[in-house]
C-alpha cells in the first residue's frame, strides 16, 4: 500500500528544468527523472535532473493580495514620480523665463552700447 502512495506522489510531482543547449523551460512527470529527453525548442537531447521540484500550489487569495499589494506599491511610486515631474517642470520654467529676462537684458544693454557709440 505504501508503495502505491510513493508511486502516486512521484507521478504527480513535476520536474521544471531548463535545456542544455537553448535554455528553453521544459516540464515531465517525476517518473522521468534521470532519463534524457528532445528538447520541444530545439530538438537536441538534454538530461532530466534527478532532483524533483514540486510545482507548488499557489492560494488564489494570496495571489490576488499579493498583485494588490504590488498595485498599490506602483501607484505609490508612479504619485511620487509625477511629484518630482512637477516640481521640475515648474524649476524648469522658472529657469525658462530667467533665460528670456537675460536675453531682453542683453538686447537692451546691446541698444545702448550701440547708441553710445554713435
Amino acid at each position: 500500500m505504501a508503495n502505491k502512495v510513493q508511486a502516486a506522489a512521484a507521478i504527480d510531482t513535476e520536474v521544471v528544468f531548463r535545456c542544455q543547449h537553448c535554455k528553453a523551460e521544459l516540464v515531465v512527470t517525476g517518473t522521468d527523472t534521470g532519463l534524457s529527453m528532445n528538447c520541444s525548442r530545439c530538438g537536441k537531447l538534454t538530461a532530466v535532473p534527478r532532483r524533483t521540484k514540486r510545482v507548488a500550489t499557489v492560494d488564489p487569495a494570496a495571489q490576488i493580495e499579493e498583485i494588490q499589494r504590488k498595485l498599490t506599491e506602483n501607484e505609490s511610486q508612479r504619485t511620487e514620480i509625477s511629484g518630482y515631474l512637477n516640481q521640475l517642470t515648474i524649476q524648469l520654467h522658472r529657469w525658462q523665463r530667467r533665460l528670456q529676462m537675460l536675453d531682453e537684458r542683453k538686447q537692451e544693454l546691446e541698444k545702448e552700447l550701440a547708441a553710445l557709440k554713435t
